[in-house]
């Protein structure tokens, strides 16, 4: 990934970027992300614009970082990697989207779309390792499919009653499993056991 956790990164360029991480965590507790400034970041964070800039284009820029990295934690401690040879793979990851949108608060519009890239390069990097077999460019299929599963996990978040999230990763899967266009042999309709232990094909 293009983000600061699958960097290999001096240690003091890693707990800045850590430090103005947090800062904005803590920001967004009490304000809206529209109303935080690149300097109230910088002040947060105990650094200053310019050391700001250094590290990131811009407080989007920062925000999908962030968003990213929490993503990533919770994928790397269920182990999961999507790399288009295994269904369960794919149904832990739709689980660790649910997850994530469901302990979260009400999200913003900047905050989806950090999310969106975040999924998007996630399948992105496992069809560029095992790339699908149909006349489209992996880019477009991640694309189509990220959105799709951001997009039920989405719906299925804001809904009073809805079903366990073991169950919605199960169907989205299915529906998301022919865009992917996984390898043959494998199964689109794997049951995850739950929760704790939901996790998906290693490499």
């Amino acid at each position: 990934m293009s983000h600061d956790v699958a960097e290999n990164l001096d240690p003091r360029i890693r707990r800045t970027r850590l430090q103005l991480r947090q800062a904005l965590d803590k920001l967004m507790k009490n304000k809206k992300f529209d109303e935080i400034s690149v300097q109230d970041i910088a002040q947060a964070a105990a650094v200053n614009r310019a050391t700001f800039y250094d590290h990131y284009a811009d407080k989007y820029a920062l925000l999908e970082c962030s968003v990213a990295g929490r993503f990533h934690e919770l994928l790397t401690e269920r182990s999961v990697q999507f790399d288009r040879t295994c269904a369960s793979a794919l149904q832990a990851m739709v689980l660790a989207v649910c997850d994530f949108l469901a302990a979260g608060p009400p999200l913003e519009p900047h905050m989806e779309t950090a999310i969106v890239a975040v999924v998007r390069r996630t399948l992105l990097e496992g069809l560029k390792r095992h790339p699908p077999s149909k006349d489209v460019a992996p880019e477009i299929v991640a694309a189509a499919a990220g959105g799709a599963v951001y997009g039920a996990a989405r719906e299925w978040a804001q809904t009073v009653d809805r079903c366990s999230p073991v169950e919605m990763a199960r169907r989205v899967a299915v529906l998301v499993a022919p865009m992917l266009d996984l390898v043959p042999g494998t199964s689109s309709d794997t049951v995850i056991p739950n929760e704790e232990t939901a996790a998906g094909c290693l490499d």
